[in-house]
């Protein structure tokens, strides 16, 4: 017989699932508070739609967005009018992207699907001197405080769902149709990493399941 707390929990899933949001997204205006109001060139990996892309093109003198996916980079394309800073290009996210340097690069749950330490050093190679990275990541939980997290994100999680959609049931928006994988380090591990190849990076969990990295480089 299944259990009352896994009978609530798949409860919840079908309610989130009905009323669907991007987590992703609910991090670009704080990712847009770490930079500048101006800067010249700007780097967005795994742009996937291009929504981010968009608004750096607002305060940048280029964007460039880069995803392997070509079928999400056609979205992207379709989705950006014309004039825009903002040009996206079918790439390796290692190997393809455009030189640089960059003065800003954004990276939003995309570096959990590259080898990190790599991934890392080859955007701090592309970055200007005094340029700034913004990573959102997943992590996967393992310590008692992200379960906690988790835990405490649940409730919020279906509030929010319900008011974006009005509480109407609806299909995920075309940000959200982006190939997903589960993340595979936990986040101990994820920032011991990142400091060792970019020291000073700050790094914080966050609520529905994220964290966030920030690094200016000197």
């Amino acid at each position: 017989m299944t259990s009352l707390p896994h009978r609530i929990l798949q409860a919840l899933d079908r309610f989130n699932a009905t009323h669907p949001w991007d987590h992703n997204a609910h991090y670009h205006r704080w990712i847009l508070r770490q930079l500048p109001r101006r800067f010249g060139s700007a780097l967005d990996v795994g742009s996937g739609t291009g929504d981010l892309a968009r608004l750096l093109a607002a305060r940048a003198d280029a964007v460039h967005g880069v995803d392997s996916d070509p079928t999400i980079t056609a979205q992207a394309r379709a989705l950006t009018p014309e004039p825009t800073a903002a040009s996206f290009t079918v790439a390796d996210a290692l190997m393809g992207l455009p030189a640089g340097p960059h003065d800003v690069i954004t990276c939003v749950a995309t570096i959990h699907h590259l080898p990190f330490t790599e991934a890392l050093d080859t955007f701090r190679r592309h970055l200007a001197p005094g340029g700034t990275l913004v990573v959102v990541g997943l992590y996967r939980p393992r310590t008692a405080t992200d379960h906690l997290l988790g835990g405490a994100a649940a409730l919020p999680n279906a509030a929010i769902g319900w008011l974006k959609n009005r509480g109407r049931s609806a299909t995920p928006p075309t940000s959200m149709t982006a190939r997903i994988r589960p993340a595979d380090m936990p986040f101990a591990d994820i920032a011991e990493a990142a400091r060792t190849v970019l020291p000073g990076a700050r790094l914080r969990r966050r609520l529905f399941w994220r964290y966030t990295l920030t690094w200016r480089r000197p």
